[in-house]
């Protein structure tokens, strides 16, 4: 009887431990990660100043990248390439992977700094720039 017990009490401590012992849950998915952005932008004068004929210039922005599921905010700044001072700055949100942005508020025989910013809207760090100039005839 007292063998009984104790393979009794034996087999209730080594019930406990393992039902103590739990296999872990699995560890969640890892989100997904975001390409990263990239573009162009036409006309692209790459490093030569791009002469604008008007006060005005229109020019197409083109996601070459994945375009993040949450769209993209475009923000475009123009600069007096002398003293720094804003001539014109946008900010556009976009869906679609083509867009156009117009530059206003050019000047004759000024030259200006463009920059062209993109950032994801799902993940901040998601950022891409670029700078071309521009003058006006």
């Amino acid at each position: 009887m007292r063998s009984i017990q104790l393979v009794f009490k034996m087999f209730v401590i080594v019930a406990l431990f393992f039902s103590s012992c739990k296999p872990e849950a699995p560890a969640p998915p890892a989100p997904p990660v975001e390409e990263r952005l990239a573009f162009t932008n036409s006309p692209d004068p790459g490093s030569s100043i791009f002469a604008v004929l008007g006060a005005n210039q229109d020019f197409t922005i083109t996601v070459s990248s994945a375009l993040p599921s949450a769209g993209i905010t475009a923000s475009i700044s123009v600069v007096k390439e002398l003293d720094g001072s804003s001539v014109f700055s946008q900010n556009l949100n976009s869906t679609v992977p083509s867009f156009i942005s117009s530059i206003q508020n050019l000047q004759n025989g000024v030259v200006c700094n463009v920059t062209i910013t993109l950032t994801s809207k799902s993940s901040a760090t998601n950022t891409v720039s670029k700078s071309f100039k521009v003058a006006r005839k």
